[in-house]
């Protein structure tokens, strides 16, 4: 889903890595950023929502893998708008 400047969201396939495994059949995580107009600027929230629904067997790797993944995210984008 789109709404241009305020929303953006999507579903994957989480840590979806191994070329010889057909991820297909799992379930996936909702991934959802979000701008709000706030005093001084506009926040940015970032939600990944659904790790729950993981198989057992990959859900901490899964969890483990994107959640580093969105911190190194975060800073490109806080360096990005940091620079004039």
């Amino acid at each position: 889903r789109m709404e241009p400047e305020r929303l953006l969201s999507w579903r994957w396939h989480p840590a979806a890595v191994e070329p010889s495994v057909d991820y297909s059949k799992e379930p996936t995580t909702l991934v959802v950023f979000e701008l709000k107009e706030v005093e001084g600027g506009t926040l940015l929230s970032v939600v990944e929502s659904g790790f729950d629904s993981v198989p057992p067997s990959r859900r901490l790797d899964a969890f483990r893998l994107n959640s580093g993944g969105w911190d190194e995210q975060m800073q490109s984008i806080a360096k990005h708008v940091a620079t004039p």
